[in-house]
């Protein structure tokens, strides 16, 4: 048995069957046990009057006699003691058996307790005497028999009626249930196979729904991971064989004797060879930061003098393109736990975008600023700035928010997000904000520790 809708289907209507099951049989029970009872305390009811006309006549209960236990009649004077099988005790006003019933015998004491739950037979608001019931089943006539039997046949027949709608409903809900397992179990199958990105129906806000939901944004993210991989692996390729192409074509070139071995071409090689290693390098720092294995230094850090280094080191290339860099911090900034070397390498990628897109008479300002529970370091330049769609992919591998830029000017397009992957190393948070024509705004924040 391998459905878990039939699994389902199965148990459903089991806990039914025996719901079914144990209602029918305490319905009968009771059923007879409250018919018995009802006509018991019926005929007992007319016993009493009875009875009471009979002591009203005689004045005592001589020679008075019972009606038997499947008879309707009511009591009667005279006879030799109770009739056979009779299911009454009459007992007398000092709970005394005058006619015996089927646990006693005359003259025999009956027990309080049995006289508190007899009735008594009053003559004028006086008690006379007491009705006792017996403990054998009564007995009933046909009409009686025939009540009850139809009485358990619609119990049968109500009992098979739900059964089949609790099968029907049992189905229903079984497969209600079991559907988006169902897509769920075919959308794995698919994305196993290589259809990467299906999405499945959330029909519900319980686990369920919880579950498709979960499954769809992992389809997403496999799809959204799988294309970035195919992309990068692309990119590299295409990174990879311009310099080559350049290193190959020059070398061959000298050897040929196409071109002059001269100082000139050996350099056009050395500067391909030396960005094809800068590439190499920045893609093995991406690929240890991935695995979470780039080597950290961590120590208290200032964030005043980190950005008083930054500066002074910028500085001259700075005043070459006619741009002032500007530096602005608050005054009780707590020192951040970072590695130096590692930040500073984020920082001057971040400066060095800026120096390139800021224009001569501009300026770029470097910033650091308590802001709650952390410290933000931000480089604001007063360049063109990035579309609003663009600012969203600047820190994607290879990405470029310039496509007419060329590799000299626009570098590997590896250096922004080799930068986030750095500043999440150190928990910290990496965002950018520009709006067109006004500058590009790069924040860095980190949450304050408590040892910082």
């Amino acid at each position: 048995m391998r459905s878990i809708a039939l699994k389902m289907g199965l148990a459903f209507l089991a806990i039914a069957l025996i719901s079914i099951v144990l209602i029918v049989l305490l319905a009968r029970w009771n059923t007879g046990t409250e018919f018995s009872r009802f006509i018991s305390d019926r005929r007992g009811a007319d016993q009493v009057n009875s009875l009471a006309e009979y002591y009203r006549t005689h004045g005592s209960w001589e020679a008075v006699s019972l009606t038997d236990s499947a008879s309707d009649q009511p009591a009667r004077p005279g006879g030799n003691g109770p009739p056979r099988e009779s299911f009454f005790t009459l007992a007398d006003t000092n709970g005394l058996v005058v006619v015996p019933g089927p646990d006693y015998f005359p003259g025999q004491q009956v027990p309080q307790m049995e006289l508190d739950q007899g009735l008594p037979i009053q003559v004028e608001g006086e008690t006379v005497g007491t009705l006792v019931f017996g403990r054998i089943p009564l007995e009933r006539n046909p009409r009686e028999e025939e009540f009850i039997r139809r009485t358990n046949l619609m119990l049968i027949y109500s009992a098979l009626a739900v059964s089949l709608v609790a099968v029907l409903v049992g189905i229903f809900l079984s497969r209600t249930l079991t559907r988006p397992i169902r897509e769920l179990t075919e959308a794995t199958q698919a994305v196993a196979s290589g259809n990467l990105g299906l999405q499945v129906s959330v029909r519900s806000r319980d686990e369920m729904g919880k579950l498709a939901a979960s499954f769809n944004k992992m389809s997403a993210d496999l799809a959204r991971s799988t294309e970035a991989r195919k992309q990068m692996t692309a990119d590299i390729a295409h990174e990879l064989r311009t310099p080559l192409s350049l290193i190959l074509g020059h070398a061959e070139a000298v050897h040929d004797d196409v071109l002059p071995p001269s100082g000139e071409n050996f350099e056009i090689i050395r500067e391909e060879a030396g960005r094809l290693d800068h590439l190499v390098e920045d893609l093995r720092t991406l690929s240890l930061a991935d695995a979470g294995e780039l080597s950290m230094h961590f120590q208290g850090v200032k964030p005043r003098k980190l950005l008083k280094d930054l500066e002074a080191s910028f500085q001259h290339l700075a005043s070459q393109k006619d741009i002032q860099i500007r530096l602005e911090t608050d005054s009780d900034l707590p020192n951040l736990t970072l590695d130096p070397g590692r930040m500073t390498q984020v920082l001057s990628n971040l400066l060095k975008n800026a120096l390139q897109h800021t224009p001569a008479g501009g300026q770029i300002l470097l910033a650091a600023r308590n802001v709650p529970e952390s410290v933000e370091l931000s480089i604001m330049d007063t360049g063109p700035g990035v579309e609003g769609q663009e600012i969203e992919h600047i820190f994607d591998r290879f990405y470029r928010a310039d496509k007419a830029r060329n590799r000299e000017a626009g570098g590997s397009g590896l250096g922004l997000a080799i930068a986030k992957s750095i500043v999440q190393a150190h928990d910290g948070q990496i965002l950018a904000e520009s709006a067109p024509g006004q500058g590009l705004c790069v924040k860095i924040k980190f949450p304050i520790k408590p040892n910082s």
